[in-house]
């Protein structure tokens, strides 16, 4: 069974932004890979999916995990090198509903940190390239799975939903890992935003350049696909309206002001440092 027929986020709102195209041939069931309209242009929509029938056990239930790592960066070079000579480069909208990075012995003897360099790597390079890169977060964006498929957008979209956040692990992961209980860990991230795993929390520190309201964000009706699509063609234009290929723009809010301030500081003693 294909993965666009499982029953998660990310594969609902790939098949509905894409008008049900069926996904590229030639990329693993976990990578779906379509090319589809976004405001007249013709747009790569790029989703990580379920696969139970994975050959790597760890990377059944939506991971990123090494193939997934480097056919995602695949499917973003290609796409690089063939608008390498044109002035006109094709936009990319990832479709983020991600659970983690595969957790497993095989995925760490065999470079699972190079797989998702590559892909977190392609990802820079199309957006340095030109390429206008839109990250939608539709479900979970978590760990090195977020920063493998979409951090690296120019702009981030996220739709406003208890099912979707962002963060570095899991929170029975987390409460181990700071010898909290969850409870506990969820009292000390109502008052530390980068501890919460809530999109409001996550917004706050201004790395979403959107948060939409949906009614149906586990079957998306007309009405959302409306939502979501004017926002991705709104943040389109404002990525071709704006000349700096970096991701300075999320520096701009205030849980975010010391960050600010520290490379400002750096980059004075850098220049001061020049002969």
């Amino acid at each position: 069974m294909n993965s666009a027929d499982q029953k998660s986020r990310g594969a609902a709102w790939f098949s509905r932004l894409t008008g049900g195209a069926a996904p590229a041939a030639g990329y693993p069931a976990s990578v779906l890979v379509a090319d589809a309209d976004l405001a007249g242009k013709m747009a790569r929509y790029i989703a990580v999916a379920p696969d139970p029938g994975n050959r790597f056990p760890r990377v059944r239930n939506g991971e990123v995990g090494l193939v997934e790592g480097w056919q995602l960066a695949r499917a973003v070079q290609e796409l690089v090198a063939a608008d390498r000579d044109s002035k006109t480069k094709t936009p990319i909208v990832a479709v983020i509903d991600v659970t983690s990075q595969a957790y497993g012995r095989r995925e760490e003897g065999f470079g699972i940190h190079l797989a998702l360099a590559g892909a977190a790597g392609a990802y820079a390079e199309a957006r340095l390239a030109g390429h206008p890169v839109i990250g939608l977060i539709v479900g979970k964006a978590m760990s090195g799975a977020f920063l493998a498929h979409g951090y690296q957008a120019n702009r981030l979209i996220a739709i406003s939903d208890p099912g979707v956040m962002v963060h570095a692990m899991g929170k029975a992961s987390a409460a181990r890992i700071t010898m909290r209980s969850v409870e506990a860990l969820e009292s000390l991230a109502s008052t530390v935003p980068p501890m919460a795993y809530d999109i409001e929390s996550y917004a706050s520190l201004g790395l979403l350049w959107r948060c939409l309201q949906v009614a149906h964000p586990d079957a998306p009706s007309a009405a959302d696909i409306d939502t979501v699509e004017s926002s991705l063609q709104a943040a389109l234009a404002d990525i071709l309206a704006d000349s700096s290929r970096g991701l300075g723009n999320r520096l701009g809010a205030e849980h975010r002001r010391a960050s600010s301030r520290v490379r400002d500081m750096l980059r004075v003693q850098w220049s001061a440092s020049q002969p």
